[in-house]
């Protein structure tokens, strides 16, 4: 009788990989009245094995934040985490980084930006909580989608 490999996961390492915050029309953007953002928000993410059962894993987000048409400030965080994850098979594996490490490193970037834009002299920008089970969701389906349309 041959023992299946365990099934293992936990967190080696959870660090700042990257991180830029820019306000290029200061100060004239402070002397608006009315405090109206546009805000863009980019979330990515990339991983890759780093050694037989280690992987880094690491979230980009990006926001963007206009007042009266002029950049307020620009925000780059890039939360990067090294995993221990053993024991899966491929699919159960590819959720695990495309969700999992997701939901473990958004509450690391996300306090990064509300830090960066408060001393940045602007109200903290705080990031509204992400489904990362829906969009790995909706990232497989579209990948299959786009299989099936090369294969007729």
């Amino acid at each position: 009788m041959t023992e299946q490999a365990e099934n293992q996961f936990s967190i080696q390492k959870l660090y700042i990989k990257d991180i830029s915050f820019e306000s290029p029309d200061t100060p004239e953007v402070f002397t608006f009245t009315n405090w109206e953002p546009q805000i863009e928000l980019n979330l990515n993410n990339s991983n890759k094995q780093v050694s037989e059962g280690v992987y880094e894993v690491v979230m980009s987000v990006t926001a963007t934040v206009k007042n009266n048409d002029k950049t307020a400030f620009l925000v780059e965080v890039q939360q990067g985490g090294i995993f221990n994850i053993s024991g899966f098979n491929e699919t159960d594996l590819k959720y695990i980084l495309g969700s999992q490490c997701m939901n473990i490193l958004f509450p690391y970037a996300r306090e990064v930006v509300s830090d960066l834009t408060n001393r940045g002299g602007f109200p903290p920008l705080l990031l509204s909580p992400v489904n990362f089970d829906a969009l790995y969701a909706q990232a497989v389906q579209q990948q299959q989608t786009k299989s099936e349309e090369v294969k007729h």
